[in-house]
């Protein structure tokens, strides 16, 4: 168990230097320059409120500029006593009006007054609106550096994996190591998931071979890789063309009792598609029913993806049927390159059933669709230049 000391945490690290510069609000209520907002009428009242009747008023609370005023003329009444609840209410209420400046005089507020105890659960909602709503990383991670410190609250792992997540998905890759580094510091004990994440950011950033030091370091972690470690790592290989390394991962996974998935193999399916090993794609599916990981969707959708790309468009038609059959739709894609396909190849008798099938399933055939499908059935008109031009006469077939 990491160490979690009682003094105010000191995080000097380069990461939190640059973002010192976030905008500190005064603690009175914004002014208005047109009206001022209403406060509710309930908290004019020398009756004492209890916390249920605060939330209440809050809750009926339209105008969410009003939110800060109405939280200052409370906290002037003797019977201010603030909760998560309400902390919670308010900045939820201000996220979904995209007033994040407002959220930072909330956050300062609880900072100066320590009227109440919150949870981790709490500063992990925050970290979810400044991050995912309003896009304001460097206020997510701030959040999260200032939780031990600032608010007297350390972060969970789940609440610090929320932030790597963040930091991977807005693809700041360079600032996703730097914080993982100071998990020690903020008393967070790293999990599998947490490396798993660096995986995926090191993998997205193209740095797959630091990816794969990772993947030692889980036992010096006390973490155990999952199916998850080993696709993303068999994705990242995949796309630099590293397929039999990504193979090489399979069997690894396999020898060390993790079974692997149907993302694993569509992945692998995936990949020896971009290097038109069409075949090997297609034995795979049958070679993950022998292991006992039934396909998905996605599974049937890049075989018939390898068959497509190999120009077998007879043998595509087939395994569509047998896909409809598992109830799985092929893609709009699919149907496009199969009539394109068939139409070059002028097997136009395969065209009725992929027609129909298409309609079955919502897709409408677009208007190129219709003139090349067109131009197979009357080749005669579509090579007659004497009387009218190809294309009036395939708008009129149309029509």
């Amino acid at each position: 168990m990491i160490y979690r000391s009682t003094k105010v945490l000191k995080l000097t690290h380069p990461v939190l230097q640059s973002l010192t510069q976030y905008s500190t609000l005064n603690q009175n209520p914004p002014s208005s320059s047109s009206s001022s907002p209403q406060i509710p009428k309930k908290l004019h009242h020398k009756d004492w409120l209890s916390p249920t009747e605060v939330l209440q008023v809050f809750t009926s609370l339209q105008d969410p500029t009003s939110l800060l005023p109405a939280l200052h003329h409370y906290s002037t009444r003797k019977d201010y006593k603030p909760t998560e609840a309400l902390y919670t209410l308010i900045i939820n209420k201000l996220s979904q009006a995209h007033l994040f400046e407002a959220i930072d005089n909330v956050m300062n507020r609880i900072k100066s007054e320590r009227k109440c105890r919150l949870s981790d659960d709490f500063f992990r909602g925050v970290i979810k609106n400044y991050g995912n709503v309003g896009g304001y990383i460097n206020k997510a991670m701030q959040t999260l550096f200032d939780m031990p410190g600032g608010f007297g609250c350390w972060p969970s792992v789940k609440t610090f994996n929320l932030v790597l997540h963040i930091l991977v998905s807005t693809k700041m890759f360079d600032v996703v190591h730097e914080v993982y580094l100071m998990s020690a510091k903020l008393g967070v004990e790293v999990d599998a998931c947490s490396l798993n994440i660096i995986v995926k950011g090191l993998c997205e950033s193209g740095k797959v071979d630091g990816a794969l030091q990772v993947l030692d370091e889980f036992p010096h972690q006390k973490c155990e890789p999952n199916a998850l470690t080993f696709s993303t790592l068999m994705h990242g290989l995949c796309v630099i063309g590293k397929v039999d390394e990504a193979f090489g991962l399979l069997r690894r996974m396999e020898n060390e009792g993790i079974d692997p998935d149907s993302v694993t193999f569509n992945i692998l399916i995936a990949g020896l598609r971009r290097q038109k090993r069409y075949d090997e794609g297609i034995e795979l599916l049958e070679q993950m029913k022998l292991k006992g990981c039934a396909p998905n969707p996605a599974s049937y959708q890049e075989v018939l993806y390898c068959l497509l790309d190999a120009q077998r468009f007879v043998e595509a038609k087939e395994f569509m049927i047998r896909m409809v059959s598992k109830r799985v739709g092929p893609s709009f894609v699919s149907y496009k390159q199969l009539i394109q396909g068939l139409c070059k190849e002028n097997k136009v008798e395969e065209l009725d059933w992929v027609l129909r099938q298409m309609t079955r399933q919502g897709f409408v055939p677009k208007m190129g669709m219709w003139r090349q499908i067109i131009r197979s059935v009357f080749p005669e008109k579509s090579n007659n230049h004497h009387c009218v031009s190809c294309e009036e006469t395939i708008d009129e077939l149309i029509t």
